[in-house]
């Protein structure tokens, strides 16, 4: 029985409980009920994945960017300032639904290749949220919730976010949290803090992220601006993973991403012809946007495509892609290509699914279990009480989640591991994946030939690493965890080899 199977497994002891026991006089056993099943649906979900940030950050560019589509609007418009979910769905669909509990259906069309809501019928201020589905497999393994800003002007719209991610209850509306900032604000701080209790509880940050959004203009634009933004977030996430506030910072710029996502044909072809124009040219109009887009111009493509370039790619975008044609990019496959690994996304991507997409079911068990506690706190019965000390044994003793917070510390903890061993510590705990071939470093035959004895080779390793008497603290902590994984990978090999042996004894039983 895995994890996810044991959660359920109590959710249902819990609810067969509160249905045949005894409850104290003032008890809610319905409203309790209730919970627990919307507990239970939860689990089976796809992993839910916050946006957050202060107002103008660029949440729904980045949105955009990891969805590959224009779904999210990114001018002010009322939508920025609702909490949207995006889910996958077979068709396009998009419907509000009321603080009242009602909900209706949303008028949407495309327009340039963006979505447009038509809220004119409804009242901001009365919608909980939107709820936008949409067939596209990048929402097939997640659900993505954008959220206002939470340093907005406007006291409502920042309470938006705040009941979502961090409410009254303790429970979180999100399984995962990808927190923007420009720079590191007291309000990032505290904002921080907060989401890492709850998200990740009081043994550390378990699903937080941080990005340094629109980091190229960290630069002003400069065609190195990105070398920049890595140094600053190097720092950020130095200060703010030895605060236990997030598990990494990685710098991005939202719109090269969104832009190298949807990169059109006719965009590089204007591309390529200025990037054979005459160098003083070029350098002159580059010099600031209003030059760039100036009517008259001896540019070598007319005012409305630059005006098109400008809004899609920015001045920084403008001048990597000239630069990267000029050093030899043919086509716009390749351009796409490059301009995306120069934006971050590619990284934040790669975090995203280690941190997020391989652990997702360790995640949402989190989420699970925190809920299923409270719940059980809120609606106590002497029933419950061995249900909830269960709870929390489960809480401190899952190793996934110390996993996936000691991932994101040794990206800025130092160790006394060697290099090797350091790279080694990081791929058995599963950074660079999660299944026995990616955390053992062997081919798939060399596994089932052997990846047993490789596993205990490799917890008889990291046990003997552990009782070095140089070892800090925190060193002492990533061997040990080391070791586990490893003696998780033989107890998950065992376990297949006698569900095969099994399965042979029923498919052939001796005569």
């Amino acid at each position: 029985m895995n994890t996810c199977d044991r959660v359920q497994q109590l959710v249902a002891t819990a609810a067969h409980a509160y249905r045949t026991e005894r409850a104290a006089p003032g008890t809610d056993v319905a409203a309790a009920i209730d919970e627990l099943d919307r507990c239970a649906r939860r689990l089976g979900e796809p992993l839910r994945i916050a946006l957050a940030g202060t107002l103008k950050a660029g949440k729904s560019t980045l949105l955009n960017a990891l969805i590959g589509e224009e779904l999210a609007p990114t001018d002010a418009t009322e939508c920025t300032k609702m909490v949207t979910w995006f889910r996958h769905g077979t068709a396009p669909a998009v419907r509000a639904y009321h603080q009242n509990g009602l909900s209706a259906p949303v008028p949407i069309q495309r327009t340039d290749g963006r979505l447009d809501f038509d809220l004119a019928a409804l009242d901001p201020a009365s919608i909980d949220r939107l709820e936008v589905q949409w067939p596209t497999t990048e929402l097939t393994r997640c659900t993505v919730i954008d959220t206002p800003g939470t340093a907005s002007l406007n006291a409502e719209v920042s309470e938006r976010t705040l009941r979502l991610l961090t409410p009254a209850d303790g429970v979180s509306g999100a399984d995962a949290v990808v927190y923007l900032m420009r720079t590191t604000t007291a309000n990032d701080v505290s904002t921080l803090a907060e989401l890492s209790r709850q998200v990740g509880g009081r043994s550390g940050p378990l699903g937080v992220i941080g990005v340094l959004s629109r980091a190229d203009e960290l630069g002003v634009g400069r065609i190195d601006a990105m070398l920049s933004a890595k140094e600053i977030a190097a720092r950020t996430a130095a200060d703010l993973s030895a605060s236990g506030l997030c598990q990494a910072v990685v710098p991005v710029a939202g719109l090269l991403a969104l832009t190298a996502r949807t990169l059109r044909q006719r965009e590089y072809v204007a591309l390529a012809a200025l990037a054979a124009a005459p160098a003083e040219d070029l350098q002159l109009a580059m010099l600031s946007a209003d030059r760039f887009v100036r009517e008259q111009s001896v540019l070598p493509i007319d005012h409305e495509t630059r005006a098109h370039l400008l809004r899609r790619f920015g001045l920084f975008g403008i001048r990597l892609a000239i630069a990267s044609i000029q050093g030899g990019v043919g086509d716009s496959s390749s351009l796409a290509d490059e301009l995306l690994t120069r934006s971050g996304l590619t990284e934040l991507r790669s975090i995203i699914d280690v941190q997020f997409g391989q652990r997702a079911d360790q995640l949402k068990v989190h989420s699970a279990l925190t809920d299923l506690l409270r719940i059980l706190r809120q609606y106590e019965m002497p029933a419950t009480m061995r249900l909830a000390a269960d709870v929390r044994r489960m809480l401190g003793d899952v190793h996934g989640f110390e996993e996936v917070r000691l991932l994101g510390l040794l990206r800025c903890e130092r160790t006394s591991l060697s290099e090797g061993e350091l790279v080694d510590a990081t791929r058995i705990i599963g950074g660079y994946g999660t299944s026995p071939d990616d955390r053992l470093g062997l081919d798939p035959f060399e596994t089932m030939t052997t990846g047993r004895s490789s596993a205990v080779a490799a917890v008889q390793r990291w046990r003997g690493r552990a009782d070095h008497p140089l070892n800090d603290v925190f060193t002492t902590r990533v061997c040990r965890a080391a070791a586990r994984s490893a003696e998780g990978i033989i107890a998950d090999m065992d376990m297949a080899a006698r569900r095969a042996g099994r399965d042979r004894t029923v498919r052939h039983p001796q005569r």
